[in-house]
This record gives C-alpha cells, sequence and structure tokens, in this order.
C-alpha cells in the first residue's frame, strides 16, 4: 500500500508530465486535468480520515528515518490546507475550459497548473525547511509561467517586478536556512523544534525569527512588503488571478503559522509584537487600496491583503482560540477568494471591461451572477452565520482578552471596510443604470458559473456547518500550540 501523504503531490507531479506529452490535444488535456484534479481531492479526503482517526502520518522518504532523510508530514492542519487547494484547483481547472483561451491551453497551462499544485501541496506537507524552499521554488516557478503566459503586454511588464522580488526572497531563504541550519545542525522541521528549544535565549534565534518572518513576509504579502502583489495580480486573466489570489499568499502564510509554532516562540515580546505591529499596518493598507479603486480585480487584490492582515494578527495573538480562529479563517479566505476572483472575472467578461464606472445594470440579464456574487461578498465580510465569521470571531474575542484592544477593533473595522468596498463593487456592477444600454443578447456564461458557484456553495456549507468542521480545525489547533505532538510523531520517540 502506497503512503497516503504522498499522493496529493504524486498525483499532480504525474499528471503534469503527462499533460506535457499530450499538449497538442487541447480535450486530452482537459480530461487529464480534472481527473488528476479530481483525484488529488478524493486522496486527500482520505488522507484527511485517516489523520483524524489515527493521527500524524509521516513517510521517510527513501527509508532514512528522521532527522536524517526528507520527512513528509500530514497532520490536520496540513491536510486541511492540501484539501482545500485541490477543490479550488479543479474547480479553476473547470472554469478555464470556457475563459482561458485555446492559445493557453496549448502553450503548457494546465501542466503548470498542475506543477503549480504540487508545489502548494508540497509546502504543506513537508516536514523539512530546505524542502520547503524547494516546494516554494516548484510553485514559484510555475507562477513565473502562469503570469506571462499568453504574452499581453501588461503581463510581460508585471512579471519583472513580480520575478524579481520573489528570486530576491529566496536568495534569502537559502541563506536564512543555512544560518538556521548553522544554530541547530539540522533541516528537520521536528528536530529543529527540539534544538530551539534547548537553546531558546540565544539572541540569534530573535534574528533568524525576524529573517524568516521577512522571507514568508514577502511571499505572503505584508505590509510594507505588499508592494509587487496589486499590480502583478491584476496583470493575468481570472482563472489565473483566482489560483494566485487564494493559494500563493496563503503559502507564505502558513510557512508563519507553521514556523511560529514550531521554532519561533520563545521571545514572544519582541518578536509577536512586531508581527502584530505589521499586521495592523497590513491591514490598512489593505483598506486604503479597496476603497480607493474603482476596478474589480484592485478592489478584490487588496482584499488580499486585507485578510493577511487578519490572519497575521490572528498568529501574532498566539492563544489557542486566535490560532482556532486563524485556521478557520484561512481555510475560509481561500475557498471565498477564488469564488469571488473567479465571479469577478464573469463580470469582466460580460461587461468587457473591468472598470466599475463604465458597468451597470447586469442584475437585469445575470441575476444569478448577481445575488451569488453577493452571498459571495457577505460571506467575505464575515457576516453570520457565513464562513467569514467564526475564524474573526475567534480572532477579535482573542484580541480583547489577550489586552489587544487596538488590534481587535482594527480587525472588527476592516470588515465593515470590506463589506463596504464589495457591496458597493456589487452595486456598480449589477444595479446602477449602465452609462450605454446592455446589449439584447447575453452572453453564455452557465459553464463559468458553475465551478464558481460551487465554491460559493462550499463557502457557505463552511460557515453554517461550523459545528461539523470545529473538531478537525481543533485537532490542527492541538498540533500547533502542542508542539511536543508534531515532535513526538515525526521523531517517533
Amino acid at each position: 500500500m502506497i503512503n497516503l501523504p504522498v499522493l496529493p503531490i504524486l498525483i499532480p507531479l504525474i499528471a503534469a508530465i503527462v499533460l506535457l506529452f499530450v499538449s497538442k490535444s487541447i480535450l486530452a488535456q482537459r480530461v487529464v486535468s480534472v481527473i488528476a484534479s479530481a483525484s488529488t481531492v478524493v486522496s486527500a479526503m482520505i488522507l484527511m480520515a485517516k489523520v483524524k482517526s489515527d493521527g500524524i502520518q509521516t513517510v521517510d522518504m527513501g527509508s532514512w528515518p528522521a532527522p536524517f532523510g526528507i520527512t513528509l508530514v500530514s497532520d490536520m492542519l496540513s491536510i486541511l490546507l492540501v484539501l482545500t487547494a485541490s477543490i479550488i484547483t479543479l474547480c479553476v481547472v473547470l472554469y478555464s475550459f470556457r475563459s482561458i483561451g485555446n492559445g493557453r491551453e496549448r502553450f503548457y497551462y494546465y501542466p503548470i497548473v498542475q506543477f503549480l499544485l504540487l508545489g502548494v501541496n508540497g509546502s504543506f506537507t513537508t516536514g523539512d525547511i530546505f524542502n520547503l524552499f524547494v516546494f516554494f521554488e516548484i510553485m514559484l516557478m510555475s507562477s513565473y509561467v502562469l503570469i506571462v503566459i499568453g504574452g499581453t503586454k501588461i503581463q510581460l511588464r508585471e512579471s519583472i517586478k513580480y520575478i524579481l522580488v520573489n528570486v530576491i526572497s529566496s536568495a534569502i531563504f537559502v541563506i536564512a536556512v543555512g544560518f538556521l541550519y548553522s544554530v541547530t545542525g539540522s533541516l528537520n522541521m521536528a528536530h529543529i523544534s527540539a534544538r530551539i528549544s534547548e537553546i531558546s535565549t540565544e539572541p540569534i534565534i530573535t534574528v533568524l525569527a525576524v529573517l524568516f518572518l521577512i522571507i514568508f513576509g514577502l511571499k505572503g504579502a505584508i505590509f510594507p512588503l505588499y508592494f509587487w502583489l496589486p499590480g502583478s495580480y491584476a496583470a493575468p486573466p481570472a482563472p489565473i488571478l483566482a489560483l494566485f489570489g487564494s493559494l500563493l499568499t496563503k503559502v507564505g502564510i502558513y510557512a508563519i503559522l507553521r514556523t511560529y509554532t514550531l521554532f519561533f516562540y520563545h521571545d514572544q515580546p519582541f518578536t509577536h509584537d512586531l508581527m502584530s505591529l505589521l499586521a495592523l499596518l497590513t491591514i490598512v493598507a489593505g483598506v486604503i487600496g479597496a476603497l480607493a479603486y474603482r476596478d474589480v480585480k484592485q478592489i478584490l487584490i487588496y482584499n488580499i491583503v486585507i485578510a493577511v492582515g487578519v490572519l497575521l494578527f490572528g498568529i501574532a495573538t498566539m492563544t489557542e482560540e486566535s490560532i482556532a480562529g486563524t485556521v478557520f479563517y484561512l481555510i475560509h479566505d481561500m475557498i471565498i477568494k477564488a469564488a469571488l476572483f473567479l465571479l469577478g472575472g464573469m463580470i469582466i467578461y460580460i461587461a468587457g471591461t473591468s472598470n466599475l464606472t463604465k458597468m451597470g445594470g447586469l442584475i437585469r440579464q445575470y441575476p444569478a451572477l448577481g445575488w451569488t456574487f453577493l452571498l459571495a461578498s457577505f460571506g467575505l465580510a464575515g457576516i453570520p452565520p457565513l464562513s467569514g465569521f467564526s475564524g474573526k470571531l475567534l480572532i477579535v474575542r482573542s484580541g480583547f482578552s489577550e489586552g489587544e484592544y487596538v488590534g481587535a477593533i482594527v480587525v472588527l473595522l476592516s470588515s465593515l471596510a470590506v463589506l463596504y468596498s464589495v457591496v458597493n463593487l456589487f452595486m456598480e456592477a449589477f444595479w446602477k443604470t449602465p452609462e450605454t444600454p446592455l446589449p439584447d443578447v447575453k452572453k453564455r456564461t452557465g459553464s463559468l458559473f458553475i465551478p464558481a458557484a460551487s465554491l460559493v456553495l462550499l463557502s457557505v456549507l463552511y460557515g453554517v456547518g461550523t459545528e461539523a468542521v470545529y473538531p478537525y480545525v481543533m485537532q490542527a489547533v492541538q498540533t500547533l500550540i502542542h508542539p511536543e505532538i508534531y515532535i513526538d510523531a515525526v521523531l517517533k520517540e
């Protein structure tokens, strides 16, 4: 029997290789992509059931025991994120059939999406800090191709900035891993945690904590390191933007959550206060952008930045309740951002522009799209009982209980700003009287609407069914709050 934690990484890898050989046939590429993405979802669900019943699953690659070899670790946090990423990728692949264009489909679009999923799932699953860098690079190299595929002028212009920033952050990542190895003598994350707990008073640990925060902050778009994101993410078409917006920044946030609960939990007064300050500045910067723009893509992109700030504040507060809220909110945000970017792509396709001032009146011809978008907007803002509510409530409540009043109030106020920005987008696109009359002929959008609406439905079920999800989230939180559970499972002590 194959080791289950390998499957969500192995399936996209095999699929990507197969897709490279059938690049001339669009039909074959579509079929293989859907089968592979669906298989990844199924394997992740089986693995999640296994983790729920039997605890953390580990695989020592090449039969080299930890900490000497590379270990894959599926705890509840990693498998929840792997499952979410796989479902999103499946919906994006289905959405791409009508929206990405034959030119991109023939130019290795589908294999690159599978390579991207391989990098994302690998980042969530690896138990080795250098291997985390390797999977980051697989993910980033795939994103480099996706951001330029199609070769439009804006894509080529923005890709230079995107690639340059990520190459620099990757270089710093390697240096930081080298420093960490020189201090601890290990690359296995569980072993590093055990070593750091022995030398926790050393100032070098705090320096490393800040260095890793900078690295993952660049990946996750934390203030002031988010400057590359709005322009770069606006360049590619909607399906690629949905993948970027829902997955890439979240891998950066996951890396901060994992390292700051496993490695850098000793000098909290300094590192976590710094993180809390950056979280609030990130929220403010995102709110300013979301309220300032009159462009569908930019409003939704700046809402990514707001969510990153909220998640970072949850990590910085570092209580059991705030970590539970962070995990809840992280999964919610991945699903709802993907849904909103796909719905936003439909709005742009119908209107022929992303400029809100040139839109209006779409509700008459596309009522299902309009009301679905409004429902997703309420979910994004955290209106109860939708999925954004539970996570944000736990983060805010934890902030108040820990005396972080300013941060908790900023997170609360950010919900109002998010609600205003997306409801205003809805009113402008769907309700406002258009300057020029809409064409009588409706555009066919059914094949685009179904995958986007499926994600909205999943988000609603995630919110309404919070009680059902709660045991899974709390199992993930226990591993984060008590790192010895993770260490014992990996090192088999």
